[in-house]
This record gives structure tokens, C-alpha cells and sequence, in this order.
């Protein structure tokens, strides 16, 4: 039979990265590092003992050099996004069997924990919860680790449901469906495709855990559809105070809307009822398009198609628009005829990297740029070769406007229609390792469009260039409907409010630690540009699973004054010190954003 730990790892989604119990396996890689130690645990024989002695001697005054200087090192606190740095030094160093590495998954935020616990039934569940309250004892909740800022993460401890994955119920009368909440996404539509149903909206990827994904506010796009929380007919939630509660909009109501966008800070979601749709192919079209035409269609679009984004390539005109609406039984999917080839669509990229690979002498092996790591460039897809080129000169404005062009070219040659199932069809390949910061702000209704959402990209846009932002693309704008979670970025009381999505991006294409720094605190420089001149403007808050939280008292001060403007942050805090007066679900982020004397 397989241990727990064996079929935690198998079970667990492939994005979390759980270094888990084997991370020492990983040690003393090269051979070089073996031979350097050898002579640190050699005994010393007797013909030779005094030249030794001398050598152990100066050993002695290197070590304690050396000590001295990783003291140093280590007695100064290191901002969050050097923490790698730590990470690097301490690669070589064992690590006791009992220690959990979870990373998210663009590497971004990184913890070691000794507790880190997955229930394999509700039963097992609430008596996690139970002890740990009575022990006052840390298990934060921890879906996918796919949120760029790790919320979910606790150094102290955490608890992860990847075990409670089970379809529970459907309904296909009343189209729903009860599922525990550690069922991924991609999972639980698998299971639903046998009844001829699916979710109602997707975000970007599939691998988010259920719990996780309308805990953070999570979203797809279009204008008449919510955000994912908004699908949430019922909830189990395990708390820590008052034990296993289930809420609706009938039974208490006020709780239901607030923890349903709970930030798992009220209580392990266990189990969810989703209102579902039937399933059904979606034709998708992209083209491009600029501004000009947009302004003239935007509200037009809004209103006619089901899904709708657009893809804005800093440094240019180009404006990738994706729509997506139900394939129609009688006129059949569009007869079209692409024009470029997939190898034609690459044509342009291949060779901009091609060419970048001899400015920048970088060559394989074999002398040759056409391949890296023994992989041909021919084979890699649009967002390895865009991650690859990026990689070359990743701050450099001029060399990243050279990528944005031929990305815009790419798409150009790309444009078209798909036929797929809803599920298909709405993914989108977001590229390697990245830093993204996504805004949630009004964009008036779907009746009346306040046209605020493309003065928004217009004004980013030029503060990109007048600043010199190294901004790759895309900044991805999307819509939703609004939320009646109370805690939701798009929670509103206006049955017809709509709400813009953006998000800008920087990517991570590089191991290189002292690389990853710079490319960190540039783009934290290009975010701090759109929160000073945009959010107050445009009233954009950012998504949950994207915020992080200042080092700067002052800074750290004007977020939680903003917070406390837009959401109920003083019932927020009351439900928590109700639910879990302890704050064993809680970690340093939350403490910090939704400070209270009284939790």
C-alpha cells in the first residue's frame, strides 16, 4: 500500500511544488562540491600531522571568515523578492526529513514548513481543524499554488485539500453540482462532461483547486458572466470555533456572501454546490485590430459577445481581440481559410531569436543558436520563444519593443477562427515564470458602458513610454459582471455593473538569481507607476491572489486605508474573530491587510 506521503505527491496538481520530504535527494550535486568537502572529515595521519595541522589551522581562520560574513549576511532582513537568495545558499545544506519546500508556481514566494497536512475526508478534516484550534497551532489553507502572491502559504503551517477530491452529486434537473473542494478544476469538468454539463465561465488556466479558485476572487471573461464565486449556490465551511457550518443565501445569508470570497481566512471550505450550464462549443475569433477601431466597437462587442478580451502589445498599435460566442446549430462553425501557416505565424519570432542569439553570442554546445539545450527552436511554441528572447535582455526597452513587434506580427499572421468545447476554447497560455498585478475597477453598465475601461489602457499605455517600462506583452483586459460577494473586487449592488479586468505582466525567464532580482524590482517599479497614476483615478483595486503587501509602513498604511474604503473589512474581521479566534488559518498577509486590536 502506498504511504500518505506517496500518494500526496501523486495526487497533489502539478503547479505546487512540493519539495516534499525527498528535497535533500537534491543535495551535493556535483562532484566538485564532494571533493571540496572531503578534507573537512578526513582524519589526518601520523607522518603528516604537523603540515596538517598547519593547514587545519588556516581552515580554521577561513571558516570563521566565512561565518562571519553569512552572519553578516543573514542578521539584515532581505526584501521578498530576494528571499531566493537565502534559497541558493542553503541548496547544498541538508535538510531535516520533516521539512515541506512549497514554492507557488512562478517561484515568486517560497516556504519551508514542518506542517503541512492533507485530510482524506471531511471527518479527518474537522479534526485537523479542532486540534489545531485548541493547540492555537498554524494550518493556513493552501489550494494550487498558483497565486503569484502565495496567500495561501504560512511558514508555520498549512493544509491542503489536493485529498478531498470527489465528485459528491449531480443534479442534472437542477444543473448543479456538489464536489469537495480539492477537486481541480480541470478535474471536476472531466467529471461533468458525462452529464452533459459544465461551468458557467473559466479563468485562464485549469489547475486551481476549486476551494481556491472562489476563495481569491478568481474570473474569466465577459461581460454578462460573474466572476467564479458568483456560481457558488452552497458551502460546507470547517471552522475553527464553531465546527462544520453550511451556508447559503437562505441560511445566513450575510456570512454566505462573505465567506464565499472568504480569502480562506473564515474556514476550510470542504465542500461546494456549483450552479452549473450545459455544455456546449464555443466559436472563437481573434484579429487585430488598434484603439481607434476599438473605441468606434467597444461597446458593441460588449454587448454581442459571450467572451470578450483584448490583448494590448505595449510599444505598438496592436490590440489582439479575442471574442468567443455558442457555435450555432444552424449556420455550423465559420468556413474559413487561414492565410499563414502555424510555421508562418513563427516565421518572424524564429528569426528575430535567431538573429538576437548572434547580437548576444549566445550559442548551444554544438556552437549552434538554432538549438538550446538540445531543443530545436522549430519545435518551441510561440511563448517558449517569447520567454527565450525575453531571457536575452530582459530590461532592455528597446530589445523588449523588438519582441512586442514580432508578437504583434505573430498574432497578425494568426488571426482566425476555433471550434472547441467552452472548456477548451477559453484557456489561454500565459507563458512561463511571471510577476503579474491585475486591477478590478467599474466600467459603468452593460446597458451604458462608461468607455472608462479603454481610457485606463490608454493612459498605462502612455505612461509606459514616457517612463521606458521594458512592459512586455500582452496587458490583458478582461470583463465581468458583478459579484454579490461582499469581499469580491467586483462586488456591487448594481444588478447591471460591469467591471475591467487588467493586468500588466512581467516574465521570469531565467534561474539566474541576480537576473530574477533586477527583473523583479523593474516591474515593481512598472506597477507602483499604474497604482500612482491609475487606481485612485480609475477606483481599481487589485485581484486577491495578486496584491502584495508593502514594506513601507507609510505605503502599508494607505493600503489598508484603501481597502477599508472599498470592502467591509470591519465585518470581515468580526466573522473572523467569530470563526477562528485564534487565527490559525491566518497568515502575515492577511494580518497586515485587515489589521484589528480586537482579532
Amino acid at each position: 500500500m502506498l504511504s500518505r506521503s506517496f500518494r500526496c505527491l501523486c495526487k497533489s496538481p502539478p503547479p505546487l511544488l512540493l519539495l516534499h520530504q525527498h528535497y535533500n535527494r537534491r543535495l551535493y550535486p556535483d562532484a566538485e562540491l564532494r571533493l571540496l568537502l572531503r578534507p573537512f572529515s578526513s582524519s589526518p595521519s601520523p607522518s603528516s600531522s604537523g603540515s596538517e595541522a598547519e593547514i587545519r589551522k588556516y581552515l580554521g581562520y577561513f571558516a570563521l571568515l566565512l561565518g562571519c560574513g553569512v552572519a553578516t549576511y543573514y542578521s539584515f532582513p532581505l526584501p521578498e523578492d530576494a528571499k531566493h537568495k537565502k534559497a541558493a545558499l542553503f541548496r547544498y545544506a541538508p535538510l531535516p526529513d520533516d521539512l515541506h519546500t512549497v514554492t507557488n508556481w512562478s517561484g515568486t514566494h517560497e516556504v519551508r514548513t514542518r506542517t503541512f497536512l492533507q485530510p482524506e475526508s471531511i471527518e479527518e478534516l474537522e479534526s485537523i481543524v479542532r486540534d489545531a484550534h485548541e493547540k492555537k497551532a498554524k494550518i493556513r489553507p493552501v489550494g494550487s499554488g498558483l497565486s503569484p502572491n502565495g496567500i495561501g502559504l504560512h511558514r508555520k503551517g498549512m493544509i491542503n485539500l489536493a485529498l478531498m477530491d470527489k465528485v459528491l452529486e449531480v443534479d442534472v434537473h437542477k444543473k448543479t453540482v456538489r464536489v469537495q473542494a480539492g477537486a481541480r478544476v480541470s478535474q471536476l469538468v472531466d467529471e461533468l462532461k458525462q452529464y452533459g454539463l459544465t461551468l458557467q465561465n473559466f479563468a485562464s488556466i485549469r489547475e486551481q483547486q476549486v476551494g481556491g479558485i472562489i476563495q481569491v476572487g478568481a474570473h474569466g471573461t465577459g461581460a454578462m458572466l460573474p466572476p467564479m464565486d458568483e456560481q457558488i449556490i452552497s458551502m460546507k465551511l470547517v471552522t475553527p470555533a464553531k465546527g462544520t457550518i453550511e451556508l447559503s443565501k437562505e441560511k445566513d445569508p450575510e456570512l454566505f456572501y462573505l465567506a464565499r470570497c472568504g480569502l480562506g481566512g473564515l474556514g476550510v471550505v470542504a465542500e461546494v454546490t456549483i450552479q452549473c450550464v450545459d455544455r456546449h462549443q464555443l466559436v472563437e475569433h481573434t484579429f487585430i485590430s488598434n484603439f481607434k477601431e476599438i473605441s468606434k466597437n467597444h461597446k458593441k462587442w460588449l454587448a454581442e459577445n459571450k467572451h470578450l478580451k483584448y490583448l494590448w502589445i505595449p510599444y505598438t498599435d496592436t490590440v489582439v481581440v479575442v471574442s468567443c460566442n455558442p457555435l450555432s446549430n444552424r449556420k455550423g462553425p465559420p468556413k474559413f481559410v487561414p492565410k499563414y501557416s502555424k510555421d508562418e505565424a513563427l516565421q518572424q519570432v524564429r528569426d528575430l531569436y535567431l538573429e538576437s542569439c548572434k547580437q548576444y553570442r549566445v550559442q548551444d554546445t554544438a556552437g549552434s543558436p538554432e538549438k538550446e539545450d538540445g531543443h530545436d527552436v522549430n519545435e518551441s511554441s510561440f511563448t517558449e520563444l517569447r520567454d527565450k528572447l525575453l531571457a536575452l535582455d530582459p530590461l532592455n526597452k528597446d530589445h523588449v519593443r523588438r519582441v512586442n513587434l514580432a508578437e504583434a506580427e505573430y498574432w497578425r499572421k494568426s488571426e482566425g477562427y476555433r471550434v472547441g468545447w467552452s472548456d477548451e476554447i477559453l484557456g489561454f497560455d500565459c507563458g512561463g515564470q511571471q510577476w503579474v498585478s491585475e486591477t478590478c475597477f467599474p466600467a459603468g453598465t452593460l446597458s451604458n458602458p462608461s468607455m472608462k475601461d479603454l481610457s485606463y489602457i490608454e493612459e498605462l499605455k502612455k505612461h509606459i513610454e514616457k517612463e521606458g517600462i521594458p512592459a512586455p506583452a500582452p496587458i490583458e483586459q478582461r470583463w465581468t459582471a458583478r459579484s454579490q460577494s461582499s469581499m469580491s473586487p467586483a462586488s456591487s449592488l448594481g444588478e447591471d455593473d460591469i467591471f475591467s479586468w487588467v493586468g500588466i505582466i512581467m516574465y521570469l525567464p531565467t534561474m539566474d538569481a541576480r537576473q530574477r532580482k533586477e527583473i523583479t524590482d523593474e516591474f515593481f517599479k512598472y506597477r507602483g507607476l499604474t497604482q500612482t497614476a491609475l487606481w485612485d483615478k480609475y477606483h481599481a483595486y487589485e485581484h486577491w491572489a495578486k496584491i502584495e503587501v508593502p514594506r513601507d509602513k507609510d505605503e502599508l498604511h494607505d493600503l489598508q486605508e484603501r481597502l477599508t474604503k472599498r470592502f467591509p473589512i470591519d465585518a470581515y474581521n468580526k466573522a473572523r474573530m467569530e470563526l477562528d479566534p485564534n487565527k490559525i488559518l491566518s497568515n502575515g498577509m492577511l494580518e497586515k491587510l485587515f489589521p484589528s486590536d480586537s482579532i
